[in-house]
């Protein structure tokens, strides 16, 4: 119960971040706090030896708040620069006073309750979503999880109910199994977990109606699709989003 407790938040979390996805000027990227090299690299759809290459960095871990970073390759032959915060040019006492300071006003920020943004219906409502695969709708069980069970058959297919680019596609979650996640704006997602296979990349931009994976039963003891849609970070109801069941 811990267990899938745990993997629920990590959910959570994952979703937020690909809701918040970073947003690059051109073809550069300033670092903002909590960034990493490997979560820029799926934000943008590049692979994040590709970003430590273009910037020569040898260290994936060797990146600093206020860092420009480039996030698309570079025209031949053109030279790279790694800017670092206008800070690294402090000196002694000074630099430290500075980032002692900056360390402070982080952590009052960090203590105030955050502006979360409300679910928005109304932007999902002006989606034209479909059922993302052919089955039974079952609610789910577990009360940790907001979205919809579609029971069908092994190998049959999953589409993507909206057309979106692919933030999440893999097997890192204990819980969901082989699960896809499509951003479709800059608040709203959806969810697609307990996949037999997986057809679609990080990165890759889908249609409406594509099929991205095979159902299964990875980490479920039933064949089926879990479904979940999410604005700013936060589950809403997808049933009445979703068109009305023929018969």
């Amino acid at each position: 119960m811990n267990v899938r407790r745990y993997s629920c938040v990590f959910l959570a979390v994952l979703l937020t971040a690909c809701a918040g996805a970073p947003q690059a000027d051109g073809d550069f990227y300033t670092v903002r706090r909590g960034d990493t090299l490997i979560g820029l690299g799926r934000s943008f759809g590049q692979n994040y030896r590709d970003l430590a290459a273009w910037n020569k960095i040898s260290d994936k871990d060797d990146i600093e708040v206020g860092q420009v970073l480039r996030i698309r390759p570079p025209p031949s032959g053109a030279p790279i620069s790694r800017a670092r915060p206008a800070h690294s040019t402090e000196s002694g006492a000074t630099a430290s006073a500075a980032v002692r300071e900056r360390r402070a006003a982080e952590a009052k920020k960090d203590a105030a309750p955050p502006a979360t943004a409300a679910p928005s219906v109304a932007e999902a409502e002006r989606l034209n979503w479909m059922w993302p695969a052919q089955g039974k709708l079952t609610p789910t069980t577990d009360r940790n999880l907001k979205g919809i069970d579609i029971l069908g058959t092994s190998s049959q297919p999953i589409w993507a109910a909206e057309a979106g680019k692919v933030t999440y596609a893999g097997r890192g979650i204990r819980g969901y199994g082989n699960m896809i996640i499509i951003r479709h704006s800059r608040t709203l997602l959806s969810v697609y977990a307990h996949n037999k296979s997986i057809m679609v990349k990080e990165g890759q931009t889908v249609n409406r109606g594509q099929q991205i994976a095979e159902m299964g039963d990875t980490d479920s003891s039933t064949v089926k699709l879990y479904f979940e849609i999410r604005s700013n970070g936060k589950p809403i109801n997808p049933t009445p989003l979703l068109p009305k069941p023929h018969g």
